[in-house]
């Protein structure tokens, strides 16, 4: 164990020389010549994708700087969807964000470099090992997304959004620092590794580890954004520019997936019945609140928000399905299916508000359902790709969506609560009321605005593979399905 080999740190080494040369950079741009900024920015994310597909080829778990930051397969997979989320928002959002003053003037490209430093906290999260360096992590990009959200400064309902976030998100690091103080002082390490340890030789107060816990849940319930701390997600995501909400319900998912992983599995699985516990809660009222409140939504960034709410309570069945009456033999199945779900939801995310900012123009944000009245007739094309979106959010086969859900659902009956699962597909079938509502607007009713859809190439193309992309996992879940897999039984292992 090499504790100064930095070969498992090459990616966020150049992740963060590349970014704090693009923002000298951009300084000696003229507006005219932005275009640089989104092209460094892409070809930056292009190199990490390289250096982190390297490190998943290598499969191998590799620990440096004194057992704090770990590189493993499933932190190498998670990184590199994280690459694709964020290049994926940035190719949606150029136009968006041009046409709404966030790439010029007094802003300059801070939104390019922001959403790399909020990356660059992704990635420190999904490797740390050690209590500190994921909260460092998280403070990274929670400090990014914040400045983000409040990047058009002179509009109130941006503004008003950053407030809630920040306020509400301070609140939620606040119980995630106390919940891992109490787990400090239960255990005396600061190591995941090492608090496994001694939480599993069964010397320590039961009772202050299971407070600890309850405060480390409760902070990773506000990142997910699950009942009952979910208050900041319509509000954020509605009040955001899209481009934004796009940067908050990507790829962070991914990152907050990974801190539930090395926070609670592999540091502290031996109190799994309790931390079960309260996600089951969780999970039960968030699919409950989620599907029926979207329900009355009509602007639909809003109507996606508690569906976020919805669909990462759909996750956290994974995540409560590994560990049966203190047997963890199903672990590895359930939570792959877990990640499995987490990246094609994101993936899903990604294309749908890449349509809604290929419908907005400059004065027009296209966020209300009505927005997409009649799509069929201005776009065949982009109309299915919706479709498929849609469909895929609510679980129709044959798109990634379905597949992932039947995942979850098998993983949750190989506990015996079949209770659960039962549940579960009942609120799914209220959650498609709402998706399919926005099918039946495309298709059966008449469009009130005629004006066409003017595109550029590079988002046309990666909007139209990110929508086939649904529809091939959903066909062919095997390959992707098996690399979850892989990941998960190494990292375990490891």
């Amino acid at each position: 164990m090499n504790n100064i080999n930095l070969a498992p740190t090459y990616p966020e080494i150049f992740l963060l020389v590349a970014a704090s040369a693009i923002l000298l950079i951009d300084m000696f741009l003229a507006d005219a010549k932005r275009n640089i900024t989104y092209l460094l920015t892409l070809a930056t994310l292009a190199v990490c994708t390289a250096l982190s597909l390297a490190d998943m080829n290598n499969g191998t778990t590799v620990y440096t700087f004194s057992n704090m930051f770990v590189s493993d397969p499933m932190s190498s997979l998670l990184k590199v969807f994280s690459y694709v989320a964020v290049a994926l928002t940035l190719i949606y959002s150029r136009q968006y964000a041009t046409d709404r003053g966030m790439l010029g003037g007094t802003l300059g490209g801070e939104f390019y470099v922001l959403a790399l430093f909020s990356l660059l906290g992704q990635m420190v999260m999904i490797s740390g090992n050690n209590f500190l360096i994921i909260y460092l992590g998280l403070e990274l990009m929670s400090l990014s997304l914040y400045a983000l959200v409040a990047l058009r400064r002179s509009n109130a309902v941006s503004t008003e959004a950053a407030m809630k976030y920040f306020i509400l998100g301070a609140l939620s690091s606040g119980f995630l620092l106390y919940g891992m103080s109490m787990l400090y002082g239960a255990t005396g390490s600061l190591d995941l590794s090492e608090v496994a340890k001694v939480t599993a030789s069964g010397t320590v107060n039961k009772t202050i580890l299971v407070f600890g816990v309850v405060f480390l849940v409760s902070g990773l319930a506000f990142k997910l954004g699950v009942v009952p701390f979910h208050m900041w997600v319509p509000d954020v995501y509605q009040g955001a520019p899209t481009a934004v909400t796009l940067l908050l319900g990507g790829a962070p998912k991914l990152a907050a997936f990974a801190i539930c992983i090395r926070l609670l599995v592999e540091g502290l699985l031996p109190l799994a019945i309790d931390w079960q516990q309260m996600l089951t809660i969780m999970a039960v009222l968030s699919m409950v609140i989620g599907n029926i409140t979207a329900i009355a939504q009509t602007n639909l960034k809003r109507m996606l928000a508690y569906s976020t709410i919805a669909q990462m309570g759909f996750m956290l069945l994974g995540l409560l399905s590994g560990v049966v009456n203190g047997n963890a033999n199903s672990a590895a199945n359930a939570y792959s299916s877990a990640l499995f779900y987490s990246i094609t939801y994101v993936l899903t995310t990604l294309a749908t508000f890449g349509v809604i900012m290929l419908l907005a123009r400059a004065g027009f944000e296209a966020e209300n359902i009505d927005d997409f009245k009649g799509l069929n007739q201005r776009s065949p094309w982009f109309a299915f790709v919706m479709l498929i979106l849609m469909f895929s959010l609510t679980g129709i086969p044959p798109t990634a969506g379905f597949y992932a859900k039947l995942s979850v659902l098998q993983a949750v009956l190989g506990t015996g609560q079949v209770w659960l699962a039962v549940f579960s597909v009942l609120l799914s079938l209220i959650g498609a009321f709402y998706y399919l509502r926005v099918v039946k607007v495309m298709y059966f009713d008449d469009a009130v605005d005629t004006t066409p859809i003017a595109t550029s190439k590079d988002m046309s193309v990666a909007l139209s593979v990110n929508g086939l992309a649904i529809l091939a996992l959903g066909i062919l879940p095997g390959p992707l399905m098996a690399i979850c897999a892989t990941s998960i039984v190494k990292t375990l292992a490891g």
